[in-house]
């Protein structure tokens, strides 16, 4: 029976990624957890995130999930994360002046309304922030997490700040709201989504199924 652990730092809506989960894979063992141990013990890890950068970052270290996610990723354990916990993965954001982040993938996280190029589309197009909707995905990797789901499928965004990546190798799906950003991650055992797949209908549902069934291979 998989086990996965859902780390609850306390920023988000935790039950509705579980309920997701739950509904893609009855059988599986899913726990909203802020005990390590817990999340030592599981198959997987799902690190979610919603709210502010400053206050994810800060519960993150004050609760010492920055080592234990470090941990998790190491041993080679399947981690996907979602939205904030996507962004919470890169170098740095320029919420709040400015926030220090995990630094696990080689990418930084930007302000809509402070990239030029979003500015001038977004007065034509008329453009609002923060995005919040459906949007196309573009598949640019292959792999096991888009089994099943059709290259420019829809997927629901909630979010104001976007990943601009360094080594875009890395980059597993994109998305174009204003400009290109990047809507999906994956680095060996790991796979992150701008977007929320538990809110994501069909699509997003199979994502999480396909989460479940994977072994962290790429």
């Amino acid at each position: 029976m998989t086990s996965i652990a859902v780390i609850d730092y306390g920023m988000g809506n935790l039950h509705s990624v579980a309920s997701a989960i739950h509904k893609v894979a009855p059988d599986a063992q899913v726990h909203v957890t802020s005990d390590h141990q817990v999340v030592k013990n599981a198959d997987k890890v799902l690190f979610p995130g919603v709210g502010a950068i400053r206050d994810c970052m800060a519960e993150i270290r004050r609760l010492g999930f920055d080592q234990l996610v470090a941990d998790e990723i190491a041993s080679g354990k399947p981690l996907l994360a979602i939205c904030v916990g996507m962004q919470a993965l890169m170098k740095q954001s320029q919420e709040n002046g400015g926030v220090d982040c995990l630094a696990h993938f080689d990418g930084d996280v930007e302000f809509f309304s402070k990239n030029e190029r979003f500015l001038q589309t977004s007065s034509y197009n008329k453009h609002k922030v923060p995005h919040m909707g459906w949007n196309q995905v573009q598949r640019v990797l292959e792999h096991p997490l888009w089994h099943g789901i059709n290259d420019q499928s829809r997927f629901y965004f909630v979010h104001s700040y976007f990943v601009r990546l360094n080594e875009q190798s890395i980059e597993a799906g994109r998305c174009h709201y204003g400009l290109d950003f990047t809507a999906a991650v994956v680095k060996d055992n790991v796979f992150a989504t701008q977007f929320h797949p538990e809110k994501s209908h069909d699509a997003g549902l199979q994502l999480l199924k396909n989460f479940v069934a994977w072994d962290g291979s790429f």
